[in-house]
């Protein structure tokens, strides 16, 4: 049976939905069991980095693979390993044992999502090229905000989680096998060398890494580390769920308005904005974090201002960066969100060790504040036009 161009797309948008969706589910599902085991906070958000550990591994040998073999072996093997990793977690509860399967769901879903976003950015029309992307980020990020509602089966049984997120991927996976083989297009000549085109990009569009890098925090934290600072605050696992969906909802629902604003007020200025809104939703919430109600309109308050943090960071270094560095500069928001999603956890995981004090919402408003203010002070010399 032949594939459309139309259909390949709407396939790769499933796969990526589910992957998003097993993220989603994974990060606080396993944060609630161990500390419902008792493992220590610092110990626990530790753990949480596999996932970013594995992305970051295995990111210098990802290009090479994909030009000699194709988009579909890519995906086909970044999928296999996503759904045996899934698998496995009921066959042991260890923290080492789960931080090398999540290392290993890392690689899996950097090596799926490499190949599904080169193989639309490179096929679609350039008619189409901003709606597909946005269709692309929505996909996961639904994906992503329902994962946490997924947590819940914890009290059926403590695998069944793992196991539903594992089917759930095998059934889009097997859409794959209907995709006839792609490759990307070859390379062309530089004036710049590799290391010359990395320290051109950082010094034009360092700023525009900022956003991606809060966003990586953000999602990696909130879902790592709230889970047990809610469960300390006598918050039951069902509306950590509900709480940490309203945030992803949030940045759904606002990422395509955003961008068209971001396109008439310019993207500093919306930055600026919006890097405040959601400091104050998130030192509001808070205020108010012994209401339930009150914590869920933070988030969905705040997800709406910072959801589309790695989306318009994007954008940013796209206004900041010539053409000929766009490559890199992607690169490089990659690798900044990478390293917030990393540090996330583990930051998260101390504060909770040693302050008891102070809410943990406010780290993240006073996080978003920095940020804000880093942006409003640098203001750039010079635009690409």
């Amino acid at each position: 049976m032949a594939i459309s161009t139309k259909q390949r797309f709407y396939i790769l948008v499933v796969i990526v939905a589910i992957s998003g969706f097993s993220q989603g589910m994974l990060l606080p599902l396993i944060s609630i069991i161990f500390e419902q085991d008792g493992i220590n906070a610092t110990l626990n958000g530790l753990s949480a980095t596999g996932l970013y550990i594995g992305t970051l591994l295995i990111s210098p040998f990802m290009e090479a693979p994909l030009r000699k073999w194709g988009y579909k072996p890519i995906i086909l093997a970044g999928g296999i390993l996503v759904i045996v990793s899934l698998a496995l977690f009921p066959l042991w509860k260890s923290v080492l044992f789960w931080f090398i399967l999540r290392l290993f769901i890392g690689i899996g879903d950097h090596a799926l999502h490499f190949a599904t976003q080169t193989w639309i950015t490179s096929t679609s029309d350039p008619s189409r090229l901003g709606k597909n992307i946005a269709l692309y980020g929505l996909s996961f990020g639904l994906g992503f905000a329902i994962g946490p509602l997924l947590v819940p089966l914890v009290s059926i049984h403590e695998g069944l989680p793992f196991v539903v997120s594992s089917a759930l991927c095998f059934l889009a996976w097997i859409f794959v096998f209907l995709l006839k083989n792609d490759f990307p297009e070859t390379y062309t000549t530089r004036t710049l060398s590799s290391a010359g085109r990395f320290k051109a990009s950082f010094t034009l569009a360092w700023v525009a890494f900022l956003p991606p890098l809060t966003y990586g925090f953000l999602e990696s934290s909130l879902h790592a580390i709230f889970p047990v600072y809610s469960l300390r605050q006598g918050i039951e696992v069902g509306n950590v769920s509900v709480i940490l969906a309203a945030f992803s909802i949030g940045g759904v629902v606002s990422q395509l308005p955003l961008g068209i604003l971001s396109d008439k007020f310019g993207r500093r200025p919306m930055l600026i904005v919006l890097l405040t809104g959601g400091a104050l939703s998130f030192f509001i919430g808070g205020i108010f974090e012994s209401s339930v109600a009150a914590i869920i309109a933070a988030f969905f308050i705040a997800g709406i201002f910072v959801g589309s943090m790695f989306s318009l960071g994007i954008a940013y270094m796209t206004d900041l960066t010539p053409k000929a560095l766009l490559p890199t500069g992607n690169l490089l928001c990659g690798i900044a969100f990478s390293v917030g999603s990393l540090t996330g956890p583990f930051a998260g995981g101390l504060f909770l060790q040693f302050t008891s004090s102070i809410s943990y919402l406010w780290l993240v408003a006073g996080l978003l504040t920095v940020i804000m203010v880093t942006i409003a002070l640098r203001k750039p010399a010079a635009l690409n036009e």
